[in-house]
């Protein structure tokens, strides 16, 4: 389903993407790196991530144009197909189209580029408009377009397994962001080992599609063009445990969260708050077990929102009588 239209049916619209300055400045920046037939990416690649090879004296750069996205990544299989049986030379991919199995869904992938090198192996490219300073760059951001990469790396797992023999799909990933302040690429190799391993478990314990869809009522729909009332009981046909975490990856954040605040869910606080929080679900119990109303005194969440509870009531009754001089302060 298309997730946008559906919060703009409910009437909870997403709130995504960048913002225009920032998309001009990052295409003219990955237009500047694959100039000239992606001369300078190659030899970024050449420098960072294979020096023994021959240096790229040109590239061939395939077209990948085709009908749809299943028709793109059926191109993208057969040009890395016949990359790989041409030894010796480099190819760069550019946009290719790669799929990968979601909880028994495709999910169509469109990294910045895929080089093959020489001796067969395949790199992805990940092209990035935030800053290199000296060298390095924020390491939130890197981490990121590490996993980000990760993901593409094991569509193009899947990609060669298919292949006989199967080519090396190098877990070092090239990423090129501006150098300083200029506008001139640097580059850097990121090892995503450790995020594709992390990826490939989440993606075996998602649960599949046809269980939740198996799972729902009878005729259930999900149309943007059904009425408000009937498409949001349609929605919450489908457990939703919204956290703040879910407004950058998630269009129907805004809606689930008005739901979590109505019920007084306490995952609408985060994840930490809930995990300190054991069995009290919503603020309401929250709030019962502190006032000493309910829940089991043995408990360390609710003894410790008791003691919460007993020092701020302490710290209200110093600060009334004016003690320490901050009644004034309030």
């Amino acid at each position: 389903m298309d997730k946008a239209s559906l919060a703009d049916a409910l009437g909870s619209p997403a709130v995504f993407g960048q913002s225009q300055f920032a998309l001009v400045r990052g295409n003219a920046f990955e237009a500047r790196v694959k100039a000239d037939g992606g001369a300078e990416l190659l030899r970024l690649v050449h420098e960072k991530l294979d020096r023994g090879a021959e240096p790229p004296a040109g590239a061939h750069v395939p077209d990948l144009s085709a009908t749809g996205p299943e028709g793109r990544a059926a191109r993208t299989s057969l040009a890395l197909r016949e990359a790989t049986g041409t030894p010796g030379t480099w190819t760069l991919l550019d946009h290719p189209m790669l799929a990968l199995d979601v909880a028994g869904s495709p999910a169509f992938l469109e990294p910045d580029a895929v080089v093959v090198h020489p001796d067969g192996s395949w790199t992805v490219v990940e092209i990035k408009s935030f800053p290199m300073l000296d060298g390095s760059a924020d390491p939130a951001k890197v981490g990121a377009a590490a996993r980000q990469a990760a993901v593409y790396v094991l569509a193009l797992e899947r990609v060669a397994a298919r292949l006989d023999p199967a080519p090396r799909v190098r877990h070092r990933v090239l990423l090129v962001c501006p150098k300083d302040f200029s506008n001139l690429p640097a580059s850097s190799a990121v090892d995503v080992r450790k995020q594709r391993a992390v990826t490939e478990r989440q993606l075996a314990r998602l649960t599949r599609i046809e269980d939740i869809a198996d799972a729902l009522p009878e005729g259930v729909c999900f149309s943007p063009e059904l009425p408000a009332e009937e498409l949001a009981t349609a929605v919450e046909a489908v457990p939703a445990t919204y956290a703040p975490d879910c407004l950058s990856a998630c269009e129907l954040a805004f809606h689930c969260r008005a739901r979590s605040r109505e019920a007084g869910a306490v995952t609408s606080l985060g994840r930490p708050v809930r995990a300190e929080l054991g069995g009290l679900s919503t603020v309401e119990e929250v709030l019962a077990a502190a006032r000493g109303e309910a829940g089991d005194p043995d408990d360390p969440a609710v003894a410790a929102l008791r003691r919460a509870a007993q020092l701020r009531a302490e710290a209200l009754a110093s600060a009334g009588t004016g003690t320490s001089g901050v009644a004034g302060c309030r």
